[in-house]
């Protein structure tokens, strides 16, 4: 893929994934977390599953690959989404955050222990670093609390088992159709998943209903058809480690949008992401 393209692709994604943070805190002023982001997914996989039908793109000819598409839901959207709201009954959201964006060192680690992906030197420090660089961002405040923490920490072996998944079986599914219906599955989960264990509240006003549209098609559909095909066309560590740009997108909604502070640290976690990301990315020299 042209870098140009490639670096384009990648900063609409994380930018996107960043927004959510600050647009779905906005929205929790109107709806309870599991149920916005159920009806945000449910939502954007009904809408997008309108769309694969009318453009007639490929879909599964067997259950095998159906159960692939539900599964890839499941850790993706299901499982990302509802670890990361039941960590922060114990720990806050930045430091959720920080746990669930170590996802890029766990591909590499997964990657290489389960299908014997081959990482050089340089890769593997610069996700560290850019582990690095994102708790800096996050304001280096971890406080390790026995269950929120292991939660949190599953949220992001959750996203990375999804990225294994879908840089496996994607190459033989449609994208926009994967997209479609794991973030429907997701969502279904999520919806399901609200009715048990929460106390659902929902206020409808035009702010709630742009919030939920924003979230449902910029921030999902446009936002994870890009990301898998990213994943699809690219090396998926490669591609995880520019995840460490979402959490500093998320500082940067957030001090737009809710006119949070910016902080030093936010400036210099920023610089040290952007150096693990190069290391991440660097062509190997040749002799």
């Amino acid at each position: 893929m042209n870098k140009g393209l490639f670096a384009l692709l990648i900063i609409i994604t994380t930018s996107l994934m960043g927004s959510s943070f600050a647009i779905g805190k906005i929205g929790l002023n109107y709806i309870s977390p599991l149920l916005l982001v159920g009806i945000r997914f449910t939502l954007a996989g009904i809408l997008m599953g309108i769309m694969v039908r009318l453009f007639k793109r490929k879909h599964p000819s067997t259950k095998r690959e159906w159960i692939q598409i539900m599964t890839i839901g499941l850790f993706q959207t299901a499982g990302v989404m509802g670890l990361i709201f039941i960590s922060m009954r114990t720990i806050t959201a930045g430091e959720s955050s920080i746990l669930t964006f170590t996802n890029p060192l766990l591909v590499v680690i997964f990657g290489t222990l389960f299908l014997g992906t081959k990482y050089r030197w340089s890769q593997w420090l610069g996700v560290v670093v850019g582990f690095v660089g994102v708790f800096i961002t996050l304001g280096a405040d971890l406080n390790v609390q026995q269950i929120g923490t292991i939660l949190g920490f599953f949220s992001a072996v959750s996203w990375a088992i999804a990225t294994l998944l879908m840089n496996r079986w994607g190459s033989i599914l449609d994208v926009w159709v994967v997209t479609a219906y794991q973030m429907l599955t997701g969502g279904l989960l999520l919806l399901l998943a609200s009715a048990l264990f929460e106390k659902t509240v929902i206020t409808i006003t035009p702010n709630a209903i742009m919030i939920v549209l924003w979230l449902a098609i910029m921030a999902s559909i446009v936002q994870f058809a890009v990301w898998f095909f990213l994943l699809q066309t690219e090396n998926p560590g490669k591609v995880s480690s520019f995840l460490f740009l979402a959490p500093l997108f998320g500082v940067l909604f957030g001090w737009l949008l809710l006119e949070e502070q910016l902080h030093l640290s936010t400036l210099a976690g920023g610089a040290i992401i952007l150096v693990g990301i190069y290391l991440v990315n660097r062509p190997q020299s040749t002799p």
